[in-house]
């Protein structure tokens, strides 16, 4: 109940502050990209402190030394809608990859515009890697780090799902290093309204050196240290031996 309650209070402020950031990014589409940016900054600091402050909602980092201090690709377990906010605010600047759908929400959609998202039609097969790879080197070659979620949809906590290549194959196209992050998200920000107060780990893997690695290297470097780390976090949530969808 008290969760339920607190989430009542939570969600008009939310919404509020998001729709405000995303009318000013997108009218912003006409101003340096740093001041877009700056909105988005504005945004996730107030809807994180806002989880913090209403949702008893926190996160804690390990391996914070493991960001490194040039752009890179991000592969992360996903799990909810926090982590997307909340790797904008470990990441800075960074973009996702999304899908195409989003992009046609009003307002929502025209700020992933203009704030340099990468959607892709996830049925559009090597075209779409095609696209993330051009599009992402843009981005990385800006000092914009990108975010990819490589099992390509949500996963409930305790699932795990086979790694697309999409992200590895940008980090190595683009000769860009690929770090894991492992979290546990899902526990807090569940599917349900109500969301649990807690303490959300983040944990940041040894970035991937892609020089002469294969996209598959990579990929499978990068599955099988978030599959260890998810055991390590949540080992009620996963077996010892992970379960391949």
């Amino acid at each position: 109940m008290i969760a339920l309650l607190r989430t009542l209070i939570f969600a008009p402020f939310a919404i509020a502050v998001t729709a405000l950031a995303s009318a000013l990014v997108a009218l912003g589409v006409v101003l340096p990209l740093s001041v877009r940016f700056a909105f988005i900054r504005a945004w996730y600091n107030v809807l994180l402190g806002l989880c913090a402050l209403m949702l008893g909602m926190r996160y804690r980092i390990v391996g914070r030394e493991n960001i490194p201090k040039q752009a890179c690709v991000v592969l992360a377990k996903h799990e909810s809608a926090w982590e997307t906010i909340a790797l904008q605010q470990i990441f800075p600047p960074v973009v996702f990859v999304l899908k195409k759908s989003l992009m046609s929400i009003p307002l929502l959609g025209w700020a992933f515009a203009a704030c340099r998202m990468i959607s892709i039609d996830r049925s559009a097969g090597k075209d779409a890697l095609r696209q993330v790879a051009v599009q992402g080197k843009a981005c990385l070659d800006d000092g914009i780090s990108v975010v990819v979620f490589p099992e390509g949809t949500r996963t409930a906590p305790g699932e795990f799902r086979r790694f697309k290549p999409g992200g590895a194959h940008l980090a190595v196209s683009a000769g860009a290093l690929a770090v894991p992050v492992a979290h546990n998200a899902g526990e807090f920000w569940t599917k349900r309204f109500a969301k649990r107060a807690g303490e959300i780990i983040v944990s940041i893997g040894p970035a991937i050196d892609t020089t002469g690695k294969t996209t598959e290297e990579v990929n499978q470097l990068a599955e099988a240290w978030i599959h260890e780390e998810m055991r390590r976090i949540a080992p009620h949530r996963y077996p010892a031996t992970p379960a391949q969808a």
